[in-house]
C-alpha cells in the first residue's frame, strides 16, 4: 500500500475512534455507492451524520479541509442520498469534516460540524 494510502487509513482509523469516544454511534464506514465514497456514516443523537476524513501530513499549503472541492461535496450528497434511500432514513442529516494533521508523538484532530451543505 502507497505510503499516502497508509495515512488516510490510519487518519480513517482515527477519526473513527475520536467519534465512537464522542458518543457517535458508527454505522458504516467506507460505504461505496457506484464510484462514491463514504469515509465515515454515523448517528448523533437524531442526526445521520455523513463524514468526510481529511489526513494530511501539515497544513504548510492549505488546511486539509480547504482540499474538499464542489466536486467532492456533490459526490458526498450523491452517496448519502443513496445510503438514506437504501437504508429508509428519516431524519435530519448533517456533513462534517474531520482532519488531522500527525504532530510530534500525537494527532492534531479538528472536527468541523456541518462543515458544507447540499449544493443546489
Amino acid at each position: 500500500m502507497a505510503e499516502h494510502n497508509e495515512l488516510g487509513q490510519t487518519g480513517e482509523d482515527i477519526a473513527t475512534e475520536y467519534l465512537a469516544n464522542k458518543g457517535y454511534a458508527i454505522l458504516a464506514r467506507n460505504w461505496r455507492y457506484k464510484k462514491k465514497e463514504i469515509d465515515v456514516i454515523a448517528r448523533d443523537g437524531d442526526y445521520l451524520v455523513i463524514v468526510e476524513v481529511r489526513t494530511r501530513m501539515s497544513n504548510l499549503w492549505e488546511h486539509p479541509k480547504e482540499t474538499i472541492t464542489k466536486a467532492k461535496i456533490r459526490f458526498l450528497v450523491d452517496a448519502a442520498e443513496a445510503y438514506i434511500m437504501k437504508m429508509d432514513i428519516m431524519t435530519e442529516t448533517r456533513f462534517d469534516v474531520v482532519t488531522l494533521i500527525p504532530t510530534n508523538n500525537s494527532w492534531e484532530i479538528d472536527h468541523i460540524k456541518e462543515a458544507f451543505y447540499p449544493l443546489l
